[in-house]
């Protein structure tokens, strides 16, 4: 048992605390009283969560493409809450920006390796079913994966190469959604027509892109690196760091996803489209969009042969 006096040094902390909010320590000590002793069970909210696999088929191996895809969603979360950590960071050094980024590269590690569970988790013939049931949603529509995206680097890193050269900072953040690379997943740029995939996607979302567009558009963490003095950003800790990060994104993990799309979408009885109904092939590998955070972290022919030698 604790001596009654060891107290005394915490309730002086916690008096000091409380009255710096203006609060009442006692009402708060009252409180604990009377409160429940927290479990695991409680506090991971474990029933709620082992209760969002809902299938909307009766095929078992639908569970196993639900689960995966929730667990994906709950590593963009942590991955957006360290890179804010970045981003809100005014006092930054090279040792915390490098930690930080080696572990948002450790939970892509694990994402990309993560991709056996799809390809060899489930039976392909069960996937050829149930994926009808799923037209026209699509993991192309993950909002999480597109903040993470705005999050990492400037805008016109994110612009359909195409486009590149028409836009600038004086674009309206408007005119750039619209030519963002994975817009060529689900529009048809000689019509201007969309999928019913992006329709959907853009009426749940675009609001909410085009804020956190606009705020994070001079506070990513290609503008954090680039705002560090000239002598953090020689720093080979740290621009390896960098380069480790945007390649297992934009090469490494793309590429993941993409054996894995390829092996059910090839391999089935399907139409050879993704369910979503987009370009799977053009809008996931990286040698034609050549999505790359950290531009000037690579050689000119390093940039040339984006995506090519794998």
């Amino acid at each position: 048992m604790s001596n009654p006096q060891d107290f005394d040094p915490i309730l002086k902390e916690l008096q000091q605390k409380y009255a710096a909010i203006n609060q009442d320590t006692h009402t708060y000590l009252e409180g604990l009283l009377h409160s429940k002793p927290i479990t695991y069970w409680d506090y991971i909210q474990t029933d709620a969560l082992l209760n969002l696999q809902v299938q909307r088929t009766t095929l078992p191996d639908e569970m196993v493409f639900i689960g995966y895809h929730q667990i994906n969603e709950l590593l963009f979360k942590m991955i957006l809450w360290e890179i804010s950590q970045v981003s809100e960071n005014d006092a930054i050094t090279t040792e915390f920006f490098e930690s930080k980024l080696m572990r948002i590269s450790r939970y892509f590690d694990m994402l990309t390796t993560s991709f056996n569970i799809m390809r060899e988790g489930m039976d392909v013939e069960q996937y050829m079913k149930f994926r009808s049931t799923l037209t026209p949603a699509s993991g192309f529509q993950s909002a999480q994966y597109r903040l993470i995206e705005f999050a990492s680097t400037e805008l016109i890193n994110l612009i359909d190469y195409r486009f590149r050269k028409d836009i600038d900072r004086n674009t309206s953040y408007t005119h750039a959604f619209e030519h963002l690379y994975w817009q060529a997943a689900g529009k048809d740029y000689h019509t201007g027509n969309k999928s019913i995939l992006l329709i959907n996607f853009e009426k749940r979302y675009k609001d909410e892109f085009l804020r956190f567009m606009e705020a994070h558009n001079t506070k990513n963490l290609w503008t954090k690196f680039k705002e560090l003095p000239e002598a953090d950003q020689k720093d080979e800790e740290l621009v390896k760091a960098m380069r480790h990060y945007d390649y297992t994104v934009n090469v490494t993990w793309v590429m993941a996803h993409y054996n894995a799309a390829k092996h059910y979408i090839e391999s089935g009885s399907g139409d050879g489209e993704a369910t979503g109904g987009s370009d799977w092939k053009k809008y996931m590998h990286p040698k034609y969009q050549r999505r790359i955070f950290f531009p000037q972290l690579w050689s000119e022919n390093e940039l040339e042969n984006w995506g090519t030698d794998l």
